[in-house]
């Protein structure tokens, strides 16, 4: 088994983002996770506008001028996702979403791999059952970890733990730490708070989970 590929997993969906009317209906994203989802820049302040959920709608609808799109945010600051498990079906089945992005690694470092394990494969499972494409986000930068082996293991197993997910259940996997390959004076500069990224932080992220929706047929 593998991981989905960014450029087949969403086909026939980007099918349809590219239907108009009156062929079309309303295809649902969701974002389900911590702080970060949430739009928390500086606590306690909250900058949906610019946290990638919002970036990546607008991203989709310039790219899908046809489509009928929500992109809806489920995320709730400072959660596990044990407790993101919990509220699954009424915060996030009941929008039925078409796709759902799954963003818990950096809270999921205090229930430990068992437990993120466990939760993860709860929501993926549920999802799955109700035809929903998911796609699991390995961990946005924390400047807090600088120096701090212990933490940077912790973040890099819970990230692992996650691509062999993705790659059992053929679903997709986003690496974030890729995306922000710098030195950590540069990094510095796409973060509001030590684990929180700023509007060109969140802009990073937007256009990766944007390529999960190439066109096609054109």
């Amino acid at each position: 088994m593998m991981a989905a590929s960014p450029s087949r997993y969403l086909v026939e969906l980007v099918a349809e983002l590219q239907t108009h009317w009156p062929n079309n209906r309303t295809i649902n994203i969701v974002c389900h996770g911590h702080s970060v989802p949430a739009g928390y820049f500086a606590p306690p302040f909250v900058d949906s506008f610019n946290a990638y959920p919002h970036l990546l709608h607008r991203l989709l609808k310039e790219r899908f001028p046809f489509a009928i799109l929500n992109v809806i945010v489920s995320a709730k600051g400072g959660e596990s996702s044990a407790e993101g498990a919990v509220r699954f079906q009424r915060d996030v089945l009941d929008h039925h979403p078409d796709v759902l992005f799954i963003d818990y690694v950096l809270n999921d470092r205090r229930i430990g791999l068992f437990s993120a394990e466990k939760a993860h494969r709860a929501m993926i499972e549920s999802a799955l059952q109700q035809g929903v494409k998911v796609v699991l986000m390995s961990h946005s930068p924390d400047l807090s970890v600088a120096g701090n082996d212990s933490e940077i293991r912790k973040l890099a197993a819970l990230d692992a733990q996650l691509s062999a997910l993705s790659s059992e259940y053929s679903i997709g996997f986003q690496d974030v730490p890729c995306l922000f390959d710098f030195t950590d004076q540069v990094l510095s500069e796409y973060m509001s708070w030590p684990h929180h990224p700023n509007a060109q932080g969140h802009a990073l992220i937007a256009r990766a989970l944007s390529r999960w929706f190439p066109l096609v047929g054109i």
